[in-house]
């Protein structure tokens, strides 16, 4: 048996010595010799002759170790880690559940795109594997490293608001895992950059609406409301930020462009021209150039949920 570092082997005790810990090995001689440190025996104090089973992992100063802690993943396996530092030469160090990190090298996510990149905090499904010297790296998982955990997406989702992760990120929309809850792991789902609300990185957990169940059991998600639930909701927080402008009226119209549409009101372009056309056809507001005015019999009549006013 060739010892190696993600692995859960059980060892045989060696040899006790004070004040580092245990010597443990394949058996009662012979190489390797490894240690294992008193502060790993978290479980129980192993005796002379005894079998152990112990995670192997590498040291500070590169040597094959030993505990008994428990680790959130294994050499092989797919595991979903917090991110809890990143540095800006080696990349991110996610908890693994041993009092030590996992690396993710930075060359796994994509250059050119940073502003794509995990925060603290964010959660990672990654692939542990070795580097050359045999050392615990991650890298981060692929569609195909979900195959044989996920689930398909029961018709019964379609419609329903569900949390989910980020595991990648394209050009024209972001894949995501949706959390299972009491099916399991999860399902594999796509949301295309027109349904998203505001841009996602890899790693963050959001919320959204699954819009279709795919034959293949993956599901199209979207962050925006149905259009018509989205279209009064917009309305009505238009309606309210005119009515707390001075004179009613707002330097915003269909002529705003999209990205100063977005930063004030966090909607797009399309949905902001629907909430105004709404407006508009509801007789509340008017614009004038590049300005949008409240109506004056508008400014102190509330809107109900279909939108329209009290006397309507």
């Amino acid at each position: 048996m060739t010892l190696a570092a993600g692995t859960t082997v059980t060892l045989f005790v060696r040899r006790e010595t004070p004040p580092y810990g245990w010597f443990v090995g394949e058996d009662e001689q012979g190489e390797p010799d490894v240690l294992f440190p008193y502060g790993e025996a978290v479980v129980r104090r192993p005796q002379p002759g005894d079998d152990a089973e112990l995670f192997l992992f590498h040291d500070d100063k590169g040597r094959l170790t030993a505990t008994q802690r428990k680790p959130l993943i294994q050499l092989g396996e797919l595991a979903r880690l917090g991110v809890a530092d990143f540095h800006p030469r080696f990349g991110y160090f996610l908890e693994m559940g041993i009092g030590r990190q996992l690396l993710l090298p930075m060359k796994q996510l994509p250059e050119e795109r940073r502003n794509v990149w995990p925060q603290t905090g964010d959660e990672l499904h990654v692939v542990m594997k070795h580097d050359k010297e045999g050392r615990m790296l991650a890298r981060l998982a692929k569609i195909e490293d979900f195959e044989t955990v996920i689930f398909r997406a029961p018709d019964s989702w379609k419609g329903e608001w569900k949390e989910g992760w980020v595991t990648d990120v394209y050009r024209d929309g972001v894949f995501v895992l949706v959390e299972g809850g009491v099916l399991g792991f999860g399902a594999l789902g796509f949301i295309h950059e027109s349904s998203m609300s505001r841009p996602l990185r890899i790693g963050e957990k959001f919320r959204a609406r699954v819009t279709q169940i795919r034959e293949d059991g993956r599901v199209t998600l979207s962050m925006r409301l149905p259009k018509e639930t989205g279209r009064v909701e917009d309305a009505d927080r238009i309606l309210a930020f005119l009515r707390e402008r001075p004179g009613g009226g707002m330097p915003y119209s269909d002529e705003t462009p999209a990205e100063i549409i977005q930063k004030r009101f966090d909607l797009s372009k399309s949905a902001f021209k629907r909430a105004i056309g709404k407006l508009m056809k509801d007789g509340l507001v008017t614009q004038k150039g590049s300005w949008t005015y409240l109506k004056e019999e508008a400014a102190a009549e509330p809107v109900n949920e279909t939108g329209e006013t009290s006397e309507s």
